[in-house]
Protein backbone atom coordinates (compact mmCIF):
# COMPACT_ATOMS: atom_id res chain seq x y z
CA UNK A 1 0.00 0.00 0.00
CA UNK A 2 1.47 3.28 -1.28
CA UNK A 3 0.37 7.26 0.23
CA UNK A 4 -0.89 8.97 -2.85
CA UNK A 5 -1.81 12.86 -2.75
CA UNK A 6 -3.92 13.85 -5.79
CA UNK A 7 -4.12 17.58 -6.82
CA UNK A 8 -6.58 18.95 -9.24
CA UNK A 9 -8.97 21.64 -9.09
CA UNK A 10 -12.10 19.53 -10.72
CA UNK A 11 -13.61 17.94 -7.76
CA UNK A 12 -15.31 14.76 -10.67
CA UNK A 13 -11.52 13.84 -11.25
CA UNK A 14 -10.37 13.97 -7.87
CA UNK A 15 -13.03 11.49 -7.05
CA UNK A 16 -12.34 9.11 -10.06
CA UNK A 17 -8.83 9.22 -9.42
CA UNK A 18 -9.43 8.45 -5.67
CA UNK A 19 -11.82 5.79 -5.58
CA UNK A 20 -9.62 3.71 -8.49
CA UNK A 21 -6.70 4.27 -6.15
CA UNK A 22 -8.48 2.82 -3.01
CA UNK A 23 -9.89 0.09 -4.63
CA UNK A 24 -5.68 -0.76 -5.14
CA UNK A 25 -5.46 -0.49 -1.60
CA UNK A 26 -3.61 3.11 -1.43
CA UNK A 27 -3.67 5.68 1.13
CA UNK A 28 -5.12 8.69 -0.66
CA UNK A 29 -5.51 12.13 0.32
CA UNK A 30 -6.73 14.94 -2.27
CA UNK A 31 -6.40 18.70 -2.58
CA UNK A 32 -8.29 20.99 -4.88
CA UNK A 33 -5.11 23.88 -4.78
CA UNK A 34 -2.00 24.85 -4.74
CA UNK A 35 -1.79 25.93 -0.82
CA UNK A 36 -3.83 22.68 0.08
CA UNK A 37 -1.40 20.40 -1.34
CA UNK A 38 1.56 22.54 0.31
CA UNK A 39 -0.04 21.71 3.57
CA UNK A 40 -0.26 17.77 2.76
CA UNK A 41 2.94 17.70 1.31
CA UNK A 42 4.50 19.14 4.84
CA UNK A 43 3.34 16.56 6.69
CA UNK A 44 5.80 14.19 4.84
CA UNK A 45 5.54 10.39 4.30
CA UNK A 46 4.06 10.88 0.24
CA UNK A 47 5.25 7.95 -2.11
CA UNK A 48 3.07 9.52 -4.35
CA UNK A 49 2.02 12.96 -6.09
CA UNK A 50 -0.13 12.99 -8.78
CA UNK A 51 -0.89 16.78 -9.81
CA UNK A 52 -2.32 18.64 -12.63
CA UNK A 53 0.15 21.11 -13.87
CA UNK A 54 -3.12 24.00 -14.39
CA UNK A 55 -4.75 24.42 -11.09
CA UNK A 56 -6.69 27.64 -11.02
CA UNK A 57 -4.42 30.83 -10.49
CA UNK A 58 -1.77 28.18 -9.22
CA UNK A 59 -0.02 25.58 -11.04
CA UNK A 60 1.46 22.35 -10.74
CA UNK A 61 5.14 22.90 -10.99
CA UNK A 62 5.06 25.16 -7.68
CA UNK A 63 3.68 21.69 -6.02
CA UNK A 64 6.72 19.89 -7.51
CA UNK A 65 9.17 22.19 -7.02
CA UNK A 66 7.59 21.85 -3.32
CA UNK A 67 7.99 18.24 -3.29
CA UNK A 68 11.43 18.36 -4.79
CA UNK A 69 13.05 20.04 -1.48
CA UNK A 70 10.66 18.73 1.34
CA UNK A 71 10.57 14.86 0.06
CA UNK A 72 13.13 13.97 -2.70
CA UNK A 73 12.38 10.31 -2.63
CA UNK A 74 8.87 10.92 -3.81
CA UNK A 75 7.57 10.85 -7.07
CA UNK A 76 5.59 13.12 -8.97
CA UNK A 77 3.35 12.23 -11.97
CA UNK A 78 1.93 15.43 -13.95
CA UNK A 79 -1.18 15.45 -15.89
CA UNK A 80 -1.62 18.18 -19.22
CA UNK A 81 -3.95 18.40 -21.66
CA UNK A 82 -0.94 19.54 -23.82
CA UNK A 83 2.49 17.44 -24.27
CA UNK A 84 4.68 19.40 -25.97
CA UNK A 85 4.01 23.03 -24.00
CA UNK A 86 7.34 24.12 -21.96
CA UNK A 87 5.57 23.45 -18.73
CA UNK A 88 5.27 19.50 -19.19
CA UNK A 89 8.89 19.75 -20.13
CA UNK A 90 9.96 21.68 -17.46
CA UNK A 91 7.84 19.77 -14.60
CA UNK A 92 10.45 16.40 -16.68
CA UNK A 93 13.09 19.14 -16.12
CA UNK A 94 12.51 19.19 -12.11
CA UNK A 95 12.36 15.88 -11.74
CA UNK A 96 8.79 14.18 -12.44
CA UNK A 97 8.70 11.02 -13.15
CA UNK A 98 6.75 11.37 -16.11
CA UNK A 99 3.52 12.86 -17.14
CA UNK A 100 -0.18 11.80 -18.48
CA UNK A 101 -2.19 13.21 -20.86
CA UNK A 102 -5.82 14.53 -20.66
CA UNK A 103 -7.80 12.58 -21.28
CA UNK A 104 -6.34 9.57 -20.42
CA UNK A 105 -6.95 5.75 -20.53
CA UNK A 106 -7.61 4.50 -17.30
CA UNK A 107 -4.90 1.11 -18.21
CA UNK A 108 -2.29 3.58 -19.06
CA UNK A 109 -2.90 5.91 -16.19
CA UNK A 110 -2.52 2.80 -14.05
CA UNK A 111 0.69 1.45 -15.51
CA UNK A 112 1.94 4.61 -15.53
CA UNK A 113 1.28 4.91 -11.47
CA UNK A 114 2.35 1.35 -10.92
CA UNK A 115 5.66 2.11 -12.70
CA UNK A 116 6.42 5.69 -10.38
CA UNK A 117 5.49 3.35 -7.34
CA UNK A 118 8.25 0.84 -8.41
CA UNK A 119 10.89 2.80 -9.26
CA UNK A 120 10.22 4.49 -5.63
CA UNK A 121 10.40 1.07 -4.14
CA UNK A 122 13.76 0.27 -5.55
CA UNK A 123 15.12 3.26 -4.81
CA UNK A 124 14.49 2.70 -1.26
CA UNK A 125 15.71 -0.91 -1.24
CA UNK A 126 19.14 0.86 -2.80
CA UNK A 127 19.42 2.83 0.11
CA UNK A 128 19.20 0.06 2.41
CA UNK A 129 21.33 -2.31 0.38
CA UNK A 130 24.40 0.42 0.87
CA UNK A 131 23.96 0.57 3.99
CA UNK A 132 23.79 -2.71 4.49
CA UNK A 133 26.63 -4.08 2.00
CA UNK A 134 28.62 -0.95 1.06
CA UNK A 135 31.65 -1.69 0.06
CA UNK A 136 33.18 0.22 3.44
CA UNK A 137 31.14 1.61 6.49
CA UNK A 138 30.84 5.05 5.01
CA UNK A 139 29.14 2.89 1.74
CA UNK A 140 31.95 4.49 -0.75
CA UNK A 141 33.39 1.91 -2.89
CA UNK A 142 37.42 1.35 -2.34
CA UNK A 143 40.00 1.38 -4.77
CA UNK A 144 42.61 -0.88 -2.96
CA UNK A 145 46.22 -0.40 -3.55
CA UNK A 146 49.31 1.35 -1.95
CA UNK A 147 51.31 1.53 -5.01
CA UNK A 148 51.96 4.45 -7.27
CA UNK A 149 49.97 3.46 -9.62
CA UNK A 150 46.66 3.16 -7.75
CA UNK A 151 47.24 5.99 -5.71
CA UNK A 152 47.36 8.11 -8.86
CA UNK A 153 44.26 6.79 -9.82
CA UNK A 154 42.74 7.55 -6.65
CA UNK A 155 44.14 11.20 -6.71
CA UNK A 156 42.25 12.12 -10.39
CA UNK A 157 39.51 10.58 -8.99
CA UNK A 158 39.08 12.60 -5.84
CA UNK A 159 39.69 15.51 -8.45
CA UNK A 160 37.09 14.82 -10.84
CA UNK A 161 34.13 13.67 -8.53
CA UNK A 162 32.83 17.03 -7.31
CA UNK A 163 32.46 18.18 -11.14
CA UNK A 164 29.55 17.38 -13.96
CA UNK A 165 32.45 17.26 -16.33
CA UNK A 166 31.79 13.71 -18.78
CA UNK A 167 34.81 11.19 -17.76
CA UNK A 168 36.03 8.29 -19.43
CA UNK A 169 37.66 5.56 -17.84
CA UNK A 170 40.04 3.18 -20.07
CA UNK A 171 41.61 0.01 -19.12
CA UNK A 172 41.53 -3.82 -20.12
CA UNK A 173 38.57 -5.70 -18.71
CA UNK A 174 38.30 -6.52 -15.31
CA UNK A 175 40.65 -3.86 -14.15
CA UNK A 176 37.73 -2.21 -11.83
CA UNK A 177 36.74 0.27 -14.72
CA UNK A 178 33.13 0.15 -12.98
CA UNK A 179 34.54 0.53 -9.39
CA UNK A 180 36.30 3.84 -10.25
CA UNK A 181 32.86 4.44 -11.74
CA UNK A 182 31.50 3.78 -8.90
CA UNK A 183 34.06 5.78 -6.79
CA UNK A 184 33.22 9.00 -8.68
CA UNK A 185 29.69 8.60 -8.08
CA UNK A 186 30.50 8.57 -4.39
CA UNK A 187 32.24 10.91 -3.98
CA UNK A 188 30.35 13.52 -5.05
CA UNK A 189 27.17 15.94 -4.89
CA UNK A 190 25.49 13.09 -6.94
CA UNK A 191 25.83 10.24 -4.53
CA UNK A 192 22.14 9.83 -3.11
CA UNK A 193 21.30 9.64 -6.71
CA UNK A 194 20.94 7.40 -9.01
CA UNK A 195 23.88 5.25 -9.96
CA UNK A 196 22.34 3.60 -13.26
CA UNK A 197 24.75 0.91 -15.40
CA UNK A 198 24.61 -0.68 -18.69
CA UNK A 199 26.70 -2.80 -20.50
CA UNK A 200 26.59 -1.59 -24.05
CA UNK A 201 27.99 -4.60 -25.20
CA UNK A 202 25.49 -6.81 -24.07
CA UNK A 203 22.28 -5.34 -24.90
CA UNK A 204 21.06 -6.75 -29.07
CA UNK A 205 21.81 -4.01 -31.42
CA UNK A 206 17.79 -3.84 -32.18
CA UNK A 207 17.37 -3.34 -28.18
CA UNK A 208 20.47 -1.16 -26.96
CA UNK A 209 18.70 2.33 -28.34
CA UNK A 210 15.17 1.67 -26.71
CA UNK A 211 17.49 0.24 -23.33
CA UNK A 212 19.12 4.06 -23.46
CA UNK A 213 16.31 6.61 -24.92
CA UNK A 214 13.21 4.74 -24.12
CA UNK A 215 10.08 4.46 -26.65
CA UNK A 216 7.05 5.08 -27.32
CA UNK A 217 3.89 2.91 -27.11
CA UNK A 218 3.36 1.95 -30.85
CA UNK A 219 6.50 2.98 -31.88
CA UNK A 220 7.69 -0.53 -33.40
CA UNK A 221 6.55 -4.21 -33.06
CA UNK A 222 6.63 -5.14 -29.79
CA UNK A 223 6.21 -1.80 -27.65
CA UNK A 224 2.79 -2.17 -26.65
CA UNK A 225 3.56 0.37 -23.73
CA UNK A 226 5.65 3.68 -23.17
CA UNK A 227 9.11 2.61 -21.80
CA UNK A 228 11.55 5.06 -19.88
CA UNK A 229 15.07 4.95 -20.97
CA UNK A 230 17.94 4.46 -18.63
CA UNK A 231 18.74 8.66 -19.51
CA UNK A 232 15.40 9.37 -17.43
CA UNK A 233 15.94 6.36 -15.11
CA UNK A 234 18.87 7.86 -13.61
CA UNK A 235 17.36 11.58 -13.51
CA UNK A 236 20.13 13.64 -11.71
CA UNK A 237 22.19 11.16 -10.60
CA UNK A 238 25.30 8.87 -12.92
CA UNK A 239 24.59 7.37 -15.93
CA UNK A 240 27.93 4.59 -16.64
CA UNK A 241 28.10 3.74 -20.00
CA UNK A 242 29.83 0.22 -19.67
CA UNK A 243 32.02 -1.02 -23.04
CA UNK A 244 30.92 2.36 -24.72
CA UNK A 245 33.10 1.26 -27.55
CA UNK A 246 30.40 -1.61 -28.28
CA UNK A 247 27.89 0.48 -29.48
CA UNK A 248 26.52 0.20 -33.14
CA UNK A 249 26.82 3.50 -35.58
CA UNK A 250 23.49 4.50 -35.63
CA UNK A 251 23.04 4.86 -31.59
CA UNK A 252 26.46 6.05 -31.61
CA UNK A 253 24.24 9.24 -33.79
CA UNK A 254 22.07 9.47 -31.27
CA UNK A 255 24.59 9.30 -27.93
CA UNK A 256 26.52 12.07 -30.11
CA UNK A 257 23.47 14.44 -30.08
CA UNK A 258 22.55 13.71 -26.57
CA UNK A 259 25.89 14.55 -24.91
CA UNK A 260 26.42 17.95 -27.03
CA UNK A 261 22.14 18.52 -26.45
CA UNK A 262 21.46 17.44 -22.77
CA UNK A 263 18.23 16.09 -24.28
CA UNK A 264 17.37 12.79 -25.48
CA UNK A 265 13.94 11.72 -27.86
CA UNK A 266 12.38 8.19 -26.95
CA UNK A 267 12.29 5.94 -30.08
CA UNK A 268 8.92 7.12 -32.10
CA UNK A 269 8.67 10.00 -30.11
CA UNK A 270 8.18 14.25 -31.19
CA UNK A 271 9.53 15.41 -27.90
CA UNK A 272 13.17 16.32 -26.46
CA UNK A 273 13.13 15.61 -22.74
CA UNK A 274 16.15 17.33 -20.90
CA UNK A 275 18.47 15.30 -18.62
CA UNK A 276 20.31 15.62 -15.64
CA UNK A 277 22.80 12.58 -15.38
CA UNK A 278 26.33 13.07 -15.07
CA UNK A 279 27.82 10.55 -18.03
CA UNK A 280 30.67 8.11 -17.20
CA UNK A 281 31.55 5.80 -19.89
CA UNK A 282 34.08 3.05 -20.15
CA UNK A 283 35.95 0.93 -22.63
CA UNK A 284 38.30 -1.48 -23.22
CA UNK A 285 39.21 -0.88 -26.65
CA UNK A 286 41.82 1.43 -28.06
CA UNK A 287 38.78 3.74 -28.86
CA UNK A 288 41.74 6.32 -31.03
CA UNK A 289 42.37 3.30 -32.66
CA UNK A 290 38.65 2.58 -33.67
CA UNK A 291 38.46 6.19 -34.78
CA UNK A 292 40.90 6.34 -37.49
CA UNK A 293 39.86 2.92 -38.76
CA UNK A 294 36.64 4.10 -38.72
CA UNK A 295 34.32 1.88 -35.84
CA UNK A 296 33.57 5.17 -33.62
CA UNK A 297 32.62 8.48 -34.63
CA UNK A 298 35.69 10.55 -34.06
CA UNK A 299 33.06 13.92 -32.66
CA UNK A 300 31.93 11.62 -30.01
CA UNK A 301 35.26 10.26 -28.94
CA UNK A 302 36.08 13.84 -28.44
CA UNK A 303 32.36 14.52 -26.54
CA UNK A 304 33.35 11.57 -23.96
CA UNK A 305 37.07 11.59 -23.78
CA UNK A 306 36.31 15.47 -21.57
CA UNK A 307 38.63 13.46 -19.16
CA UNK A 308 39.91 10.25 -19.26
CA UNK A 309 41.22 7.81 -16.43
CA UNK A 310 43.40 4.80 -16.93
CA UNK A 311 42.60 2.16 -14.80
CA UNK A 312 46.40 -0.31 -15.12
CA UNK A 313 46.18 -3.95 -15.19
CA UNK A 314 47.23 -5.62 -12.65
CA UNK A 315 50.56 -6.71 -13.70
CA UNK A 316 51.53 -3.13 -13.69
CA UNK A 317 50.68 -2.83 -10.10
CA UNK A 318 51.96 -6.75 -8.58
CA UNK A 319 52.47 -4.61 -5.36
CA UNK A 320 48.69 -4.68 -4.41
CA UNK A 321 48.06 -8.17 -4.85
CA UNK A 322 48.63 -8.80 -1.27
CA UNK A 323 45.91 -6.23 -0.05
CA UNK A 324 43.50 -7.65 -2.95
CA UNK A 325 43.81 -11.29 -1.52
CA UNK A 326 43.03 -10.16 2.18
CA UNK A 327 40.05 -7.97 0.50
CA UNK A 328 38.19 -10.53 -1.15
CA UNK A 329 39.03 -13.67 1.22
CA UNK A 330 37.59 -11.59 3.97
CA UNK A 331 34.41 -10.80 1.44
CA UNK A 332 33.46 -13.97 0.22
CA UNK A 333 34.02 -15.49 3.66
CA UNK A 334 31.23 -13.30 4.94
CA UNK A 335 29.34 -13.95 1.64
CA UNK A 336 29.28 -18.05 2.27
CA UNK A 337 28.46 -17.69 6.07
CA UNK A 338 32.01 -18.82 7.22
CA UNK A 339 34.44 -17.70 10.00
CA UNK A 340 37.75 -15.98 9.24
CA UNK A 341 39.29 -17.86 6.81
CA UNK A 342 43.20 -17.78 6.17
CA UNK A 343 45.58 -18.73 3.13
CA UNK A 344 48.07 -21.04 3.61
CA UNK A 345 52.14 -19.91 2.90
CA UNK A 346 51.89 -21.68 -0.02
CA UNK A 347 48.97 -20.89 -1.42
CA UNK A 348 49.95 -16.93 -0.40
CA UNK A 349 52.96 -17.48 -2.54
CA UNK A 350 51.25 -19.05 -5.32
CA UNK A 351 48.52 -16.21 -5.47
CA UNK A 352 51.09 -13.61 -5.70
CA UNK A 353 53.12 -15.20 -8.37
CA UNK A 354 50.01 -15.70 -10.84
CA UNK A 355 50.12 -13.40 -13.50
CA UNK A 356 46.27 -12.64 -13.76
CA UNK A 357 45.60 -12.25 -17.49
CA UNK A 358 41.69 -11.66 -16.15
CA UNK A 359 43.42 -8.77 -13.88
CA UNK A 360 41.46 -7.89 -11.03
CA UNK A 361 38.21 -10.05 -12.17
CA UNK A 362 39.99 -13.20 -12.03
CA UNK A 363 41.72 -12.47 -8.61
CA UNK A 364 38.59 -12.22 -7.15
CA UNK A 365 37.19 -15.31 -9.45
CA UNK A 366 40.21 -17.67 -8.08
CA UNK A 367 39.83 -16.55 -4.41
CA UNK A 368 36.02 -16.65 -4.23
CA UNK A 369 36.44 -20.63 -5.96
CA UNK A 370 38.96 -21.41 -3.12
CA UNK A 371 36.55 -20.29 -0.47
CA UNK A 372 33.99 -22.11 -1.92
CA UNK A 373 36.28 -25.55 -2.29
CA UNK A 374 38.51 -25.73 0.88
CA UNK A 375 37.53 -28.01 3.57
CA UNK A 376 38.83 -26.19 6.69
CA UNK A 377 39.49 -22.84 7.99
CA UNK A 378 42.68 -22.22 5.69
CA UNK A 379 43.28 -21.86 2.17
CA UNK A 380 45.94 -24.32 0.51
CA UNK A 381 47.66 -24.97 -2.52
CA UNK A 382 45.38 -27.32 -3.23
CA UNK A 383 42.28 -25.71 -3.31
CA UNK A 384 43.47 -23.42 -5.97
CA UNK A 385 42.92 -23.62 -9.56
CA UNK A 386 45.50 -26.11 -11.42
CA UNK A 387 46.58 -23.35 -13.99
CA UNK A 388 48.02 -21.27 -10.55
CA UNK A 389 49.43 -24.05 -8.53
CA UNK A 390 51.18 -25.12 -12.02
CA UNK A 391 52.50 -22.03 -12.82
CA UNK A 392 54.06 -21.22 -9.15
CA UNK A 393 55.24 -24.59 -9.16
CA UNK A 394 57.09 -24.35 -12.33
CA UNK A 395 58.72 -20.85 -11.58
CA UNK A 396 60.29 -22.82 -8.35
CA UNK A 397 63.64 -22.57 -8.76
CA UNK A 398 65.91 -26.58 -9.26
CA UNK A 399 67.66 -28.01 -6.39
CA UNK A 400 69.36 -31.59 -6.72
CA UNK A 401 67.89 -33.93 -5.42
CA UNK A 402 70.85 -36.09 -4.75
CA UNK A 403 74.10 -34.74 -3.42
CA UNK A 404 76.63 -34.89 -6.38
CA UNK A 405 79.80 -37.42 -5.76
CA UNK A 406 82.52 -34.44 -5.94
CA UNK A 407 80.10 -32.49 -3.27
CA UNK A 408 78.41 -29.17 -3.85
CA UNK A 409 79.28 -25.23 -2.51
CA UNK A 410 76.50 -25.25 -0.61
CA UNK A 411 76.61 -21.83 0.08
CA UNK A 412 76.95 -20.60 -3.43
CA UNK A 413 74.37 -22.46 -4.91
CA UNK A 414 71.87 -20.90 -1.42
CA UNK A 415 73.72 -17.44 -2.86
CA UNK A 416 72.63 -18.26 -6.83
CA UNK A 417 69.18 -19.30 -5.86
CA UNK A 418 68.49 -16.24 -3.16
CA UNK A 419 69.78 -13.90 -5.75
CA UNK A 420 67.94 -15.18 -8.10
CA UNK A 421 64.50 -14.98 -5.86
CA UNK A 422 65.61 -11.26 -5.08
CA UNK A 423 66.05 -10.08 -8.66
CA UNK A 424 62.58 -11.49 -9.58
CA UNK A 425 61.33 -9.89 -6.70
CA UNK A 426 62.13 -6.41 -7.65
CA UNK A 427 61.20 -7.31 -11.04
CA UNK A 428 57.57 -7.92 -10.04
CA UNK A 429 57.08 -5.01 -8.20
CA UNK A 430 58.49 -2.56 -10.26
CA UNK A 431 61.41 -2.03 -8.22
CA UNK A 432 59.17 -1.29 -4.90
CA UNK A 433 61.11 -2.38 -2.71
CA UNK A 434 58.55 -2.45 0.42
CA UNK A 435 56.36 -4.41 -2.33
CA UNK A 436 59.72 -6.69 -2.68
CA UNK A 437 59.90 -7.64 0.74
CA UNK A 438 56.29 -8.42 1.34
CA UNK A 439 56.96 -10.84 -1.73
CA UNK A 440 59.37 -12.80 -0.14
CA UNK A 441 58.00 -12.61 3.17
CA UNK A 442 60.73 -10.48 4.85
CA UNK A 443 60.57 -7.41 6.44
CA UNK A 444 62.24 -4.48 4.69
CA UNK A 445 65.29 -3.91 6.83
CA UNK A 446 66.38 -7.88 5.86
CA UNK A 447 65.52 -6.86 2.07
CA UNK A 448 68.00 -4.07 2.25
CA UNK A 449 70.87 -5.71 3.91
CA UNK A 450 70.40 -8.88 1.36
CA UNK A 451 70.83 -6.47 -1.42
CA UNK A 452 73.79 -4.83 -0.38
CA UNK A 453 75.40 -8.60 0.26
CA UNK A 454 74.96 -9.32 -3.37
CA UNK A 455 75.42 -5.39 -4.28
CA UNK A 456 72.39 -5.12 -6.59
CA UNK A 457 72.15 -1.62 -5.14
CA UNK A 458 69.18 0.38 -5.68
CA UNK A 459 66.45 -0.26 -8.36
Amino acid sequence: MASILIVDDELSLREFLEILLRKQGHDVATAADVPAALRRISEGDLDLVITDLKLGEGSGLTVLEEVRDRSPGTEVVVMTAFATTETAIRALQLGAYDYVLKPFKVDELRLTLEKALERRSLVQENRVLRHRVGATASGVPTLIGAGPAMAEVRALVEKVAPASSTVLVTGESGSGKEVVARSIHARGPRRDRPFVAINCGAIPEGLIESELFGHERGSFTGAADRRTGLFEVAGSGTLFLDEVGELPPAVQVKLLRAVQERRIRRVGGTVDLPFAARIVAATNRDLQRDVAEGRFREDLFYRLNVIQIRVPPLREHREDIPALLDHFLARFAVEAGRGAVRLAPDARQRLCEYDYPGNVRELANVLERAVTLADGAEIRAADLPPAVARLAAAAEPATPAVLPAGGIDLQAHLDAIERRLLDQALERSGGVKTAAAQLLRITFRSLRYRLAKFGIGDR
